[in-house]
């Protein structure tokens, strides 16, 4: 009786250790970590800003809604439209990138052929000459050589018994998506930066018309100084201070046309092209005015020269910055920014292909299955080989497992689940910079607007005072200092307003960036 039920019972066991074995070593279920997401972005919430111009820095819709593909087209210029054009086909890394995505995917086209059999088929002839021994014959027998042809076709198969293969195209398909992801990337990094290169090239650029006309009148102030000193109305110290304010403006310009050459450098690698063959457009009156307003120093030829020379550029239209409002960007929910950003998903394909190795690491402890078959012919003349008489054939299984193999197998799965969790720090990294990345542009762009409407209202009354000391100047009521004074701080709050412009446009761009940007196109 204890025989049967030992016998009824052997089947359900062996069953039952079958599926203990293939648990064992199958990559584990993947489990999504644990991230703590708020429930809306703290600097979204902030009170509403109004600029000077009526902009309202605040969430317009579900940033969901956004077309996010060719984000650029926000901002309704066609010369940053085309330099983005440019770049997304002569960018050398972004290139790279498309090489890498290439590689990847053909790495798991090699992944899934091992799911199915391999089939070959050789063909050959071989002459050999074999000694009496070799035959079993005695030695000295006289042996002729003999020629042999054979024509042969051979499968092979890997059984995949505990998960090795599957595991190993998961994690090479894991491994294509990581690839895809990082594209997207470096394509988001790449337009962002043209942008923002863009930007910064028309805010020198504004900066500099602002310059220009700060010189032609510092020039003015010399050339009434210089009148009124030949006439003995005033002393030699107003003409050597409106000399001294000419000159330094002067240098601030030609220091700033350094500012311009590196951002405009930089902005020829992103499209991939030699620095000395590109040269952006400035507007005609920031070229004229800087020109105008340097040529009259010796080191200063040479930066109007520069200026003169940018007229010649590719970016038809692309003049100092405007003073039209940037696009709004809704910040949208934070939970949608794991989704939406290229670099958290290459993060989170590359946990997964982390996973799926754990279950490769774990096949290699437990048996391999082999099944190979062969058939053909092999004859003493090729015609030969195709006669039933000279065929052959061989069918095979080769189980294979590890006895002895110190430690290696099982350092193999520590290794393997260290690099997992790895990967699951770099996915928590990721995250959480990405959500302070859209903090602090939203805090930025909060932050800018406010400053642009106090500088609005202070440029005001710069004008206005320094208008009212000219006037007073010219009437003899008060002294060149005061005048002197009241440009000076025109100039700095005109300057300080093309720079907040500036600023604007290349924070809005790092939002855009932040949030994920457009990423919707992938390597071809």
């Amino acid at each position: 009786m204890s025989s049967m039920i030992s016998t009824r019972a052997a089947p359900p066991l062996a069953a039952l250790l079958a599926a203990l074995l293939l648990t064992a070593c199958a990559a584990p279920a993947f489990k999504q970590p644990a991230i703590a997401v708020p429930a809306a972005f703290k600097e979204a919430a902030a009170p509403v800003q109004t600029a000077a111009d009526g902009t309202q820095w605040r969430p317009a819709r579900a940033a969901e809604q956004q077309p996010r593909g060719q984000w650029w087209l926000a901002f309704n210029d066609p010369a940053l439209t085309a330099l983005i054009e440019e770049a997304t086909r002569n960018n050398a890394s972004l290139a790279g990138a498309t090489a890498r995505v290439k590689q990847a995917r053909a790495i798991a086209g090699i992944a899934e052929a091992d799911r199915v059999p391999q089939v070959g088929v050789n063909a050959g002839a071989q002459r050999a000459l074999s000694s009496p021994t070799q035959a079993g014959l005695p030695p000295g027998t006289p042996m002729s050589p003999h020629t042999s042809y054979t024509a042969r076709l051979t499968a092979s198969y890997e059984v995949d018994l505990f998960g090795r293969v599957s595991s190993g195209v998961a994690a090479a398909r894991n491994d294509a998506a990581t690839a895809e992801a990082a594209y997207r990337s470096v394509l988001l990094a790449l337009q962002a930066d043209v942008a923002q290169a863009y930007f910064r090239l028309r805010a020198t650029d504004a900066e500099l018309a602002t310059l220009a006309r700060t010189v032609q009148t510092r020039e003015e102030n010399v050339q009434v100084n210089q009148r009124r000193f030949d006439l003995g109305d005033i002393g030699e110290f107003d003409l050597a201070r409106a000399r001294t304010e000419l000159s330094s403006t002067r240098a601030d310009a030609i220091g700033l046309q350094r500012q311009r050459a590196t951002t405009e450098h930089a902005l020829a690698v992103l499209l991939g092209r030699p620095a000395a063959d590109f040269t952006a457009r400035v507007a005609a009156t920031g070229a004229a005015g800087v020109a105008a307003g340097v040529a009259a120093g010796g080191a200063a030829r040479g930066s109007a020269g520069v200026a003169a020379k940018s007229a010649a550029g590719v970016a038809a239209g692309a003049g100092p910055l405007p003073q039209a409002a940037m696009p709004v960007i809704p910040p949208g929910l934070p939970s949608a920014l794991l989704e939406r950003r290229p670099d958290i998903a290459a993060a989170q394909r590359a946990m997964e292909a982390s996973n799926a190795r754990i279950g490769v690491a774990r096949a290699a402890m437990f048996p391999a299955l082999d099944i190979s078959a062969s058939g053909g012919g092999v004859a003493g003349s090729f015609p030969d080989v195709f006669k039933m008489s000279s065929r052959s054939w061989l069918l095979g299984a080769l189980l294979s497992a590890p006895l002895i193999d110190g430690g290696r197998n099982q350092a193999s799965l520590a290794r393997s689940e260290a690099v997992l969790d790895e990967s699951v720090a770099a996915y928590r990294q990721s995250v959480l910079a990405a959500f302070a990345e859209v903090e602090d542009n939203l805090a930025g762009l909060r932050i800018l607007a406010g400053q642009a409407e106090q500088v609005e209202d202070a440029l005001k009354s710069a004008r206005r005072s320094a208008a009212l000391a000219q006037a007073l100047y010219e009437a003899g009521r008060s002294s060149y200092l005061e005048l002197l004074d009241a440009q000076r701080n025109l100039a700095g709050v005109e300057r300080t307003a093309v720079q907040l412009r500036g600023s604007r446009a290349i924070t809005t761009v790092a939002l855009i960036r932040a949030l994920g940007g457009g990423w919707g196109v992938g390597p071809g």
